[in-house]
């Protein structure tokens, strides 16, 4: 089973990963988990601090002349804004007099959305910086970095995966489902918002710009598509090894993910049953001593039935918020006076 975890701060000396459980001997690609990185950086109303950082990991343990040994992979993404803010965030006990950066006050000030205001009450931290940088999505780079080895370690049983955007505000692409592996994976990297929908990207681009304009923010929608999966994974035995159960909580463990949908996720609520289950037919083109020898006519369930991939595309969406910094604040209490006050404002993107 793979496992990873990760740990660092947005404003800190660098992001560290560590994925234990990938097999020895697997060779890997370290130019396109660069690339992977580099693609987190893209997409329209993205903030600053992605022309700062041009991100790239550091293997440190578990892989050995381009292959993996069987040891825990140990990763580490470099934070190049860590130069303007060491005398922020310097980890020894009194400031190293050669820390460079501006002397910035403590955050008191907690944001509407953020975890500031909870981690402040769970920890106790007079200064909520302890608090935002680590709840901070800047930890997702780290993420990404785990997940372009594991997406080289699917590839060895010729599953494929691609992801597009579904949403932005209330521009929207008309039926997600009717798109296909092929239909998203043919979507161009150079889109501003990796959409595949020309005329419904623009809509989504104008959402972002009146966003910016009004000092507010932005959410939407992103589905992922996963081809060529082996029936059979995940179980309905154990309600902790469900995969769809495990895949909605590692989405939800995103920043900023409120809800996941499996296939037609919430729309199923709302019709009934005759036009949602996936009809279950012969596949005449296919022998029958073969495995599956059957087609379904639809994908409704997005290849999980029962906590189990039926060896249909498997299709998650995941619906985020828009984001909690605002360049027109929202009210908050100053925690230190106990006074209203605006919320604070950190360096952030528009939608992410």
């Amino acid at each position: 089973m793979l496992r990873f975890l990760t740990a660092g701060e947005s404003h800190g000396k660098a992001l560290v990963a560590i994925l234990e459980g990938v097999p020895a001997g697997l060779t890997i690609d370290f130019d396109a988990v660069t690339n992977e990185l580099r693609r987190r950086q893209t997409g329209y109303g993205r903030g600053r601090r992605m022309a700062i950082e041009s991100d790239r990991a550091e293997a440190l343990s578990g892989i050995r002349h381009g292959e993996t040994t069987g040891a825990p992979i140990a990763l580490m993404i470099p934070n190049k804004d860590w130069e303007n803010w060491q005398r922020t965030m310097y980890v020894e006990a009194e400031m190293p007099a050669t820390a460079s950066g501006a002397d910035r006050p403590p955050v008191t000030r907690p944001r509407p959305g953020h975890a500031d205001l909870a981690g402040f009450v769970k920890y106790g931290h007079e200064d909520m910086r302890n608090v935002l940088e680590r709840a901070s999505a800047r930890e997702t780079a780290a993420r990404v970095a785990v997940g372009a080895i594991a997406r080289q370690l699917v590839r060895c049983v010729g599953t494929e995966i691609v992801s597009h955007v579904v949403s932005i505000g209330s521009a929207s692409i008309a039926d997600p489902l009717a798109l296909t592996f092929e239909d998203v994976r043919a979507i161009s990297m150079d889109t501003p918002l990796h959409c595949s929908d020309a005329n419904v990207e623009q809509r989504m681009m104008a959402e972002i710009d009146r966003a910016r304009d009004a000092g507010d923010t932005m959410g939407g929608s992103f589905e992922v598509i996963a081809h060529d999966v082996p029936p059979g994974l995940g179980t309905y035995v154990q309600w902790d090894r469900k995969l769809d159960g495990r895949l909605a909580q590692a989405l939800m463990s995103i920043p900023a993910i409120k809800a996941v949908g499996i296939g037609r996720g919430p729309a199923v609520a709302d019709v009934p049953g005759s036009r949602v289950h996936d009809e279950i037919l012969p596949d005449t083109d296919r022998a029958r001593d073969e495995p599956m020898p059957i087609k379904r006519p639809t994908n409704n369930a997005g290849g999980l039935e029962g906590g189990v991939t039926n060896g249909e595309d498997l299709r998650v969406t995941a619906y985020m918020k828009p984001i909690s910094t605002l360049m027109n604040p929202l009210r908050s209490v100053d925690l230190a006076t106990m006074t209203e006050s605006p919320a604070t404002v950190e360096r952030s993107d528009v939608c992410a």
